[in-house]
């Protein structure tokens, strides 16, 4: 099980990326949150294995439709022991 924290950059608010990342994780069996950040980035916190993790992160790159992803930072965290997958306000 790992943990990480991922910022995405770009026009990713206003084009459905928490719901489509909600989709997408929940396609991997992940858990963990995602919200908008008031920079106009998106922040992930996930949890999963190597594989599952590794799938979402490129996913991420290139995000849903309307988004247009200008960068990603992904940092390993300290587990949390997520329940859910959850978009936060």
């Amino acid at each position: 099980m790992k943990h990480l924290n991922i910022t995405v950059s770009g026009k990713v608010q206003g084009a459905y990326y928490r719901q489509s990342t909600l989709e997408i994780v929940n396609q991997l069996g992940l858990k963990g949150f995602v919200r908008n950040e008031s920079n106009g980035n998106v922040y992930i916190e996930a949890e999963g294995t190597e594989k599952q993790l590794k799938k979402l992160v490129e996913w991420c790159k290139i995000g849903p439709p309307g988004a247009n992803v200008a960068d990603i930072k992904f940092t390993e965290g300290e587990i949390k022991n997520f329940f859910v997958f959850e978009i936060k306000k």
